[in-house]
């Protein structure tokens, strides 16, 4: 007798190992679902919701959802489509990302999923709010023009650094990440070769003097959509 579950996606069979998440079970299966907070090396966290799914009709978190026996799960329904578009102008107009002048351009995962989604430009309005940039570490900037809230670098500086680095402070709209400092990044213990610069999808967290270095047309998302990885498993 297998232990495996079994539910749809899209009206497609696919198996899963009991515990895995929707998430994890399509991307075995080749099915893409898009993501930003989520990365393989984290434990879920389930803040941006831009992998949400509809499971049997109700809007859930593919990355924080376990799979489950005889579920039907909508990933690229026009309701479905509609959310993720909504959530990822939201989180342009809430920062100021001016994507012709950002070091992350081309391997920038909010601008590639505005890509995957067909978004040219937010409908909302922008807000254009007043924040900081910390250069001043040796080799590591903080840009938090560029912060989407994901939890990547708080997450990846903990369970991956085995540091403390970065935390959320504030609430609602005046949430953002610092540092275990009162001043700056340079009185952290913070590092180039942390995992948490590694894990930021934006240009919030970058090493200083590589900027610019991979040409136009060489980048990760300039000839293939994200995701296009996870679906070329399909068979």
């Amino acid at each position: 007798m297998s232990d495996k579950i079994t539910f749809t996606i899209d009206g497609v069979e696919v198996q899963a190992d009991p515990g895995q998440t929707i998430l994890e079970a399509a991307e075995q299966a080749g099915v893409y679902i898009p993501r930003l907070c989520h990365h393989k090396e984290l434990k879920p966290h389930g803040s941006c919701r831009v992998c949400t799914v509809l499971a049997n009709g109700r809007p859930m978190a593919s990355c924080t959802q376990p799979a489950a026996e005889g579920m039907v799960i909508e990933n690229e329904s026009e309701q479905v489509t509609k959310i993720r578009k909504n959530l990822i102008e939201m989180l342009f107009v809430e920062g100021n990302h001016f994507c012709m002048f950002c070091e992350k351009s081309g391997n920038c995962e909010l601008q590639a999923q505005a890509y995957r989604h067909g978004i040219a430009a937010p409908k909302y309005p922008y807000l254009f709010p007043a924040r900081e940039v910390d250069a001043s570490h040796p080799d590591i900037f903080v840009d938090h023009n560029r912060c989407i809230l994901c939890a990547r670098c708080v997450r990846a500086s903990k369970d991956l650094d085995g540091k403390n680095v970065f935390q959320f402070v504030g609430r609602g709209k005046d949430k953002r990440v610092a540092v275990n400092a009162k001043a700056k990044l340079a009185d952290t213990n913070a590092d180039v070769t942390d995992k948490a610069l590694e894990v930021c999808p934006v240009g919030a967290l970058l090493k200083k003097r590589v900027g610019y270095a991979v040409p136009v047309g060489e980048r990760l998302y300039d000839h293939k959509p994200i995701g296009s990885e996870i679906e070329a498993k399909r068979s």
